[in-house]
């Protein structure tokens, strides 16, 4: 005697089992999706917060080496103290003759396993033939 429509039994192929599959599949890629997501909005937070460090560091120092801000210092060390603070790193500083200053800034990706660093370069100075 075989099975018929909707039975298992001898000589009977049954898909029991199969939709726990497909929807243990859809959970995985799903998971995979919102983790990719939030990986991809955590880099533009980042690049924009090393935006924003590079910026404000730039400015102190140039600000510094003007005279512009009433701080003591150097301007390197000024800029490296104000992307401290924006949780930055600063990793090179040069300040020219006319008071210009480049800066380049890193900030990491916090977590338990860091998945890269964003950076971001800026530069400020007084306006040209001010």
């Amino acid at each position: 005697m075989s099975a018929g429509p909707g039975r298992c039994g001898p000589g009977s192929v049954g898909d029991g089992g199969a939709a726990t599959v497909l929807v243990l599949a859809v959970a995985a890629l799903a998971g995979l999706l919102v983790t990719v997501v939030a990986l991809v909005g955590q880099a533009a937070v980042l690049s924009q917060r090393a935006r924003t460090a590079a910026d404000l560091a730039a400015l102190a120092a140039a600000g510094v080496a003007e005279g512009w801000v009433d701080v003591r210092g150097a301007p390197c060390a000024v800029a490296a103290g104000v992307a401290r603070a924006n949780a930055a790193r600063l990793d090179a500083c040069v300040v020219e003759t006319s008071h210009d200053a480049t800066v380049l800034v890193s900030v990491p990706m916090p977590g338990p396993v860091p998945l890269g660093t964003a950076r971001a370069a800026a530069r400020a100075g007084p306006q040209a033939g001010a």
